[in-house]
């Protein structure tokens, strides 16, 4: 049986309207086919990519109704590109750039290590503007044991220096110990007293006056998460998330960053 056209215009009418959200960097989300759930890394013209709490990546084309936000089904659209004339904005980190259009710094020799893809994340979440204006590249060590034949094998110099931030540096500690090996004029160590980075956030941003209590030999953040009656691989995405600016952070970890970033940022001799 041939197929009516006006049938066709029918159907399309009584399609359900979904709501229509822009992908922006950090909106988490699931494609409703495939069912993977993760926050929004990039979008494009074309699609959107989302990351799960385990770091992997997955493409999406945009499609009516193809992702479920809070558990509603929602169209979700490239941002829009701000039309305005630039103007100066305040990001994360406190630092007024101009916003709108800018060319792309390209990737200078300077680097920030951090200790894990946690650490590189929450500096990307605060800082990224800064860094990205700077041509920085934040990089994980995913630990601190090998940051000596690390450090050796980065050859760093005046054209090449290197900040190192550390978890937990405290004095007589192992941490203490390494980066009293690796400092020099062109390698900076920065740390904060903190067991995890997790902790580095204010306990405010998830509604709670402290960070329970986790017993020493207790892996942190399992600890907390036990604490707190949640799942450690779903915690992360959300404590990040709920980072706003360097105010949601302690003060012990925003000096540290923005020393490590002082001593990177490229001056007039690097260009």
């Amino acid at each position: 049986m041939t197929r009516d056209i006006l049938d066709e215009f029918d159907q399309q009418r009584r399609a359900p309207a979904y709501r229509t959200v822009e992908a922006v960097t950090g909106l988490l989300a699931e494609d409703r086919s495939s069912g993977f759930c993760g926050d929004i890394v990039l979008a494009d013209a074309r699609a959107v990519t989302l990351r799960d709490r385990n770091g992997s990546r997955r493409e999406f084309v945009y499609k009516p109704g193809g992702f479920l936000i809070e558990g509603k089904p929602v169209t979700l659209v490239r941002p829009r590109a701000a039309a305005a004339p630039a103007t100066a904005k305040v990001t994360n980190s406190g630092s007024l750039v101009t916003a709108g259009p800018q060319r792309a710094r390209t990737a200078v020799a300077h680097r920030i290590w951090v200790e894990g893809k946690h650490d590189a994340e929450l500096v990307e979440h605060v800082w990224g503007d800064d860094l990205r204006e700077l041509g920085i590249v934040v990089e994980p060590m995913h630990g601190l044991d090998d940051v000596v034949s690390m450090v050796a094998d980065f050859g760093p110099g005046p054209q090449r220096r290197l900040g190192v931030l550390v978890d937990h540096l405290v004095a007589g500690s192992k941490e203490d110990r390494l980066a009293r090996q690796v400092s020099g004029p062109f390698v900076l160590v920065t740390g904060h007293p903190f067991v995890d980075v997790w902790e580095g956030v204010r306990p405010h941003v998830m509604h709670l006056a402290e960070w329970p209590r986790v017993p020493r030999g207790v892996d942190w953040k399992s600890g907390m998460c036990a604490a707190l009656g949640t799942d450690p691989a779903t915690f992360w995405p959300t404590l990040r998330n709920r980072v706003t600016s360097f105010a949601d952070l302690r003060p012990e970890l925003v000096g540290a960053v923005e020393r490590l970033i002082d001593f990177v940022a490229p001056v007039a001799d690097d260009a």
